[in-house]
């Protein structure tokens, strides 16, 4: 049994670990709120855009000359994963879901004879990661610097993306990164970025709601505003994903500190009541010898 010594320290111990989540609790709870504002806003941006070009996109990709990044390549031989985790630990289930659902994805690859290859933005999904896929990842993104995310830090990653497209270094390139959606749900997203996904057709016509029921003229000219709009696209559903990622490691980890401050908590009763009841029976103990001394001088 545990001295009275080694538990007073360990609930002192206990209560310095309670403090320090505590106050990571609130200080997560304080980014979560600019991180999912910044994360909502950008959403209809990118969700618009993805309508555009699926408006554009139907006319277009059937036109000769077309661009690879709106038709692909021909083939889907090499596919180029992008894992998108955080650069810091303590935030529950957050990385390790967003890492399980890559590697779902690149078993279901490599077993269907392709080749993949691995683009890690983050330090956490990098160290999981490279124990198993060490010779598939091509690169480390690390964000550790930014304090806070802005479309400057995800367009050069957007950009050398698109350069190793343009070489010849991939067919397919994927995002995985997790949708926030409250402070208890984050949903793994695997979001396609080369070649653009289309909204599905209908009798060779856009569906429906693909532009909101509008009707747009383009000048000057739809394959020239796809020149552009293309790689944008691309920088812009990696900035979304990065926000939505912020929101969710933010939530992720407000969520794990609660549930550390109460377990902390629990603990530290616990401690007080082992204390409490080897405190009184060592009490105890010493009244029946001083008891039992006496009784022996009589």
């Amino acid at each position: 049994m545990a001295s009275l010594k080694d538990l007073k320290n360990r609930i002192s111990s206990v209560k310095s670990t309670q403090k320090i989540t505590k106050a990571m609790k609130m200080v997560a709870a304080s980014k979560l709120r600019r991180a999912q504002e910044a994360a909502e806003a950008a959403r209809p941006y990118a969700e618009r855009m993805e309508s555009v070009m699926a408006g554009l996109g139907s006319s277009a990709q059937d036109t000769p000359g077309s661009s690879p990044l709106l038709i692909g390549t021909g083939k889907q031989d090499v596919h180029l994963v992008i894992v998108a985790t955080s650069e810091r630990g303590l935030c529950g289930g957050f990385n390790t879901n967003i890492v399980k659902g890559a590697r779902a994805h690149i078993e279901k690859l490599l077993a269907a004879g392709k080749t993949v290859k691995i683009l890690c933005i983050g330090k956490k999904g990098y160290a999981v990661i490279r124990r198993e896929h060490k010779d598939r990842i091509i690169d480390l993104k690390d964000l550790s610097a930014v304090k806070r995310l802005a479309f400057a830090d995800a367009q050069p990653i957007a950009q050398e993306v698109l350069a190793m497209f343009d070489r010849g270094e991939f067919d397919v390139a994927s995002l995985f990164y997790a949708k926030f959606q409250s402070v208890l749900v984050q949903v793994v997203t695997n979001q396609q970025l080369i070649p653009a996904p289309l909204a599905e057709l209908a009798d060779g016509d856009i569906a429906a709601d693909a532009l909101g029921g509008a009707a747009y003229e383009y000048e000057p000219d739809e394959a020239s505003i796809l020149e552009d709009l293309l790689p944008r696209n691309v920088a812009t559903q990696m900035y979304r994903g990065l926000l939505e990622n912020a929101a969710s490691e933010q939530g992720s980890r407000m969520s794990a500190m609660d549930s550390a401050t109460r377990n902390a908590g629990e603990m530290i009763d616990s401690l007080t009541i082992t204390y409490n009841r080897t405190r009184q029976a060592n009490i105890t103990k010493e009244l029946i010898e001083i008891i039992s001394g006496a009784e022996a001088l009589k």
